[in-house]
């Protein structure tokens, strides 16, 4: 038997077949045939079928499918321009903005002044999924002070786009307020930035259940329970076994995050083996957590230094700066010195684009630490950043009596030594080093500030060796994609942020074009570089051929001078070239990823990546920050090989850098970069092998158990927050009435586990009344069974703070079982069994069953013995 009617068989002649990200298919098609594969052999070999049944038996190879595919006409679309039959539209996704409305109206203010800059009318959009939402939106918009240009609509889509050519720019709330975190308009106004707790739920996707491991989400399967409908996850497991969870335990549930393209072991239910991964892990992360979490603890709890407010040569200096500052450049500077100010040690991250100006902030942060006669450190990735950044500061701190030093591994022992020994006593005020500064022989006599430069370039476990030099020192982060561990604490509230979204003047955006290597092609953009009097940075990631390349660059292009430069060198030859190169008398320079960071050469515009599938997001980005530095267009081709050559999480990374080629893109490549990296790890140490087993979610709450230990072994837990805690009571409710949320009322499978979750994971009555006003304004009034399920919730709610874990209703009655373990002790029992029958809002029932206290409650027939409980139960808290 041969089953050969695949999707093809019921395309007419005529069709026309679109396919979105025509690379991507092969991929996806050879992933799904590997699966089968694996699959249909287990099976085979399980059931004992060899030599009767084999997979082509049932599926076709990936060439079949395509070869059938290609009788039809194709209309492809990609966001890689890879090849040269394209018809090319300039339009770009929208940023995801986490809630933060400041980020939104600047973005807006950008695309305005842009299309005036143009002499264009601008035309700015924001579309709401209903009409309740475009209300509120127009009232946060009055609110905040947007452009009159900015417009809402209804419009229920679910991502917006950005058309430059045409100054058009539509945004979706869905991604404004990543949906899910959607509230009240009044509360909206005033959140900070936030991450969404669960990324939406598909069938096919990879689940962690907390107790039971790995599955795969199969989709909502309704079920009965004690009689009733009710909506029950369905994950399957290792062998095909499968898991219902029901609504009271979807918050055991996440979805599956970790490194894209990272395919994790499902594990087997009944097995061991999850349970001691767990164990093993938390062990681990303990190890490593402990001591970096007392010392973020100890810089939250423990008194720092209060910087003096401004003196009059913090105003000179600022006043000297040879360019205009930017209104998010003095924002940050402000924000800075507000926390310098306090007597808090200071913690923050300033994400700025590649070349909007940190550096001056970092200039003015240490001078302002400086004038209190404290020392400054600033820890930078590379000797050139290092010596770059000596220069900068050297020419502005120069008119006052600073002594600065560098310290990298290029001085010679003597010198290293003599700097060391003046930076103990006090004799050196600003030292700007490598990693040299984390050596066990470097030590401080007052250290003030210390600044860290690319922070994705350094393990936290560096950091925090400086850092605890002095336990209480103001820590300023410089980083323009920061990786994505310091993304996720800044949106998660654990540290302060300040944007520079706002580019210089006369900055231009960096044009951006993925290309296969083509000899001809290199030649060209290289001379068209060098004949406009500009140079050009060919970047090759390996030491071993770079000669190589160097040898056919020469011989494709003779008539320009090159230099290789990599940091296998000697450090003075190394040196010698980048200034050569920065005074012009290098014109192509062959070189690794030594340039990543900080190298300022205004005169360099364009930038060649060699096999650029081999990066990382942040490498690109940073990379093609190497040009565009001059008003000069700037331009960056990143070269590949055959698309069909490159895996999934390659294509995604150069799709990314391509779609955000404007100005100020920075912080949201590194919003992005959350989404292709995963997470990462929250200390930055075993940056994934946890994570990949148990997935981020999983692993971050694993984390908090260990803070929270670690907070409790310490002492921190507040006397009133330990006696405020909520009992730990699993109240069992059962409902006289169908609790679940119908198709044709959220038809989306995703949306409704979402709001299930959310459901279940409300702490306080507010939550779940917000939550309740959010599902009515996104999909209109609620069925019976819906409004029921907040019923239900609530009345799970209200029944753990009345200490009651059981409770159901039968016979126009309802019953309640309060949990033995959590009732007062004998001396305080008959206070509190007075307290509640004063208290209650109608007459009830105490009876004794062994150890078990019931009460009962008859509710007449013309009451609603659900609304009854709720009442009841709120009035004996």
């Amino acid at each position: 038997m041969k089953l050969d009617s695949t999707v093809v068989a019921y395309l007419k002649t005529d069709s026309l077949v679109m396919i979105s990200e025509t690379a991507l298919l092969r991929i996806t098609l050879e992933e799904a045939e590997r699966g089968l594969q694996v699959r249909s052999q287990t099976y085979i070999e399980d059931h004992k079928l060899q030599g009767h049944l084999t997979a082509d038996q049932f599926y076709e190879t990936t060439d079949v499918v395509l070869a059938q595919l290609e009788r039809h006409a194709q209309l492809g679309f990609s966001a890689l321009t890879a090849n040269h039959e394209t018809i090319y539209f300039n339009i770009q996704p929208c940023g995801r903005y986490a809630g933060n409305l400041a980020l939104l109206k600047n973005e807006l203010q950008r695309q305005e002044a842009a299309a005036l800059a143009a002499g264009a009318e601008p035309i700015l959009h924001i579309w709401c999924e209903d009409d309740n939402q475009t209300q509120r939106m127009q009232q946060l918009l009055q609110q905040e002070n947007f452009s009159s240009a900015v417009r809402t609509a209804t419009l229920n889509l679910s991502a917006g786009f950005i058309w430059s050519d045409y100054h058009l720019a539509c945004h979706s709330t869905r991604e404004i307020f990543n949906r899910q975190n959607y509230r009240r308009g009044d509360r909206m106004s005033k959140r900070q930035v936030s991450l969404s707790e669960l990324t939406a739920l598909n069938e096919g996707d990879i689940v962690v259940h907390v107790d039971y491991g790995v599955g795969i989400f199969r989709g909502l399967h309704n079920i009965k329970a004690y009689g009733k409908q009710r909506e029950c996850i369905k994950i399957e497991y290792q062998d095909g076994d499968n898991l219902y969870v029901p609504l009271e335990k979807m918050d055991r549930v996440q979805k599956y995050s970790s490194r894209d393209g990272y395919s994790p072991v499902l594990s087997k239910l009944g097995a061991k083996d999850w349970e001691r991964l767990k164990s093993k892990t938390k062990q681990r992360v303990k190890e490593i957590a402990g001591q970096l979490i007392k010392l973020y603890a100890l810089r939250k709890l423990k008194e720092g230094y209060a910087f003096s407010s401004d003196q009059p040569w913090q105003s000179e200096l600022e006043a000297s700066f040879m360019y205009e500052e930017t209104q998010d450049q003095l924002a940050a500077v402000l924000d800075i010195k507000k926390d310098m100010e306090k007597p808090v040690p200071m913690d923050r991250l300033i994400c700025g684009d590649v070349g909007f100006g940190k550096t001056e902030v970092a200039v003015r942060a240490a001078f302002k630490a400086l004038n209190d006669g404290k020392q400054v450190a600033v820890l930078v990735p590379t000797t050139i950043l290092a010596q770059q950044h000596f220069i900068t500061f050297s020419e502005r701190l120069q008119p006052y009596p600073i002594r600065i030093e560098m310290l990298n591994r290029f001085r010679k022992p003597g010198a290293q030594k003599e700097i060391i020994q003046r930076l103990k006593t006090g004799k050196v005020d600003l030292i700007i080093g490598t990693h040299r500064l984390l050596s066990a022989d470097v030590e401080f006599k007052d250290l003030g500030l210390l600044i860290v430069d690319e922070e994705h370039k350094f393990g936290v476990l560096h950091k925090e060796k400086l850092k605890m030099l002095k336990a209480s020192v103001d820590t300023l982060t410089l980083s323009a994609t920061p990786i994505p561990r310091t993304m996720h604490m800044a949106l998660m509230g654990a540290r302060d942020m300040s944007v520079i979204n706002t580019p210089p003047n006369n900055r231009r955006p960096i044009k951006t074009e993925v290309s296969r290597f083509d000899k001809d092609f290199v030649r060209e953009i290289i001379l068209k570089e060098v004949e406009r009097g500009g140079q050009v940075f060919f970047v090759h990631n390996r030491v071993q051929t770079i000669y190589g390349i160097a040898s056919l660059l020469r011989e494709l292009v003779p008539e320009v001078r090159f230099r290789v430069a990599h940091g296998q060198m000697e450090g003075d030859e190394l040196e010698q070239i980048m200034i050569d190169f920065s005074e012009g008398k290098i014109q192509c320079l062959i070189c690794t990823m030594i340039i990543e960071s900080g190298i300022d050469v205004p005169n360099a515009n364009t930038l060649i990546v060699n096999r650029a599938d081999r990066f990382g997001l942040a490498q690109l980005y940073q990379l093609r920050g190497r040009v565009g530095r001059s008003e000069q267009q700037a331009y960056a081709y990143l070269l590949i090989p055959a698309l069909r050559k490159l895996n999934r999480n390659a294509i995604k990374r150069l799709q990314t850098i391509q779609e955000y080629t404007h100005l100020g893109s920075g912080y949201k490549i590194a919003m992005r970069d959350m989404e292709i990296r995963g997470m990462g790890n929250i200390f930055g140490s075993e940056q994934s092998g946890y994570i990949n087993a148990l997935g981020y979610e999983l692993y971050a709450k694993i984390m908090e158990e260990a803070i929270r230990e670690l907070r409790q072994e310490m002492n921190q837990e507040p006397a009133a927050q330990i006696q405020d805690q909520e009992p730990a009571i699993e109240s069992r409710v059962e409902m006289p009435t169908d609790i679940y949320l119908p198709a044709d009322f959220v038809p989306a499978a995703s949306d409704r586990v979402d709001i299930y979750k959310r459901l279940i994971e409300a702490k306080t009555e507010q939550e779940i009344e917000e939550l309740h006003t959010e599902v009515i304004d996104r999909f209109g009034p609620m069925p019976a069974s819906a409004r029921d399920l907040f019923d239900f919730v609530l009345l799970k709610l209200f029944a753990r703070k009345a200490l009651v874990d059981e409770l159901q209703f039968k016979n126009g009655q309802f019953i309640g079982k309060f949990h033995t373990p959590s009732l007062p002790d004998k001396e305080h029992f008959s206070s509190w069994l007075h307290k509640i029958l004063d208290k209650a809002t109608c007459r009830f029932d105490l009876r004794q069953d062994k150890d078990a206290l019931y009460f009962i409650v008859n509710v007449s027939r013309h009451h609603n013995p659900v609304e009854t409980a709720k009442k009841f139960l709120q009035s004996i808290l």
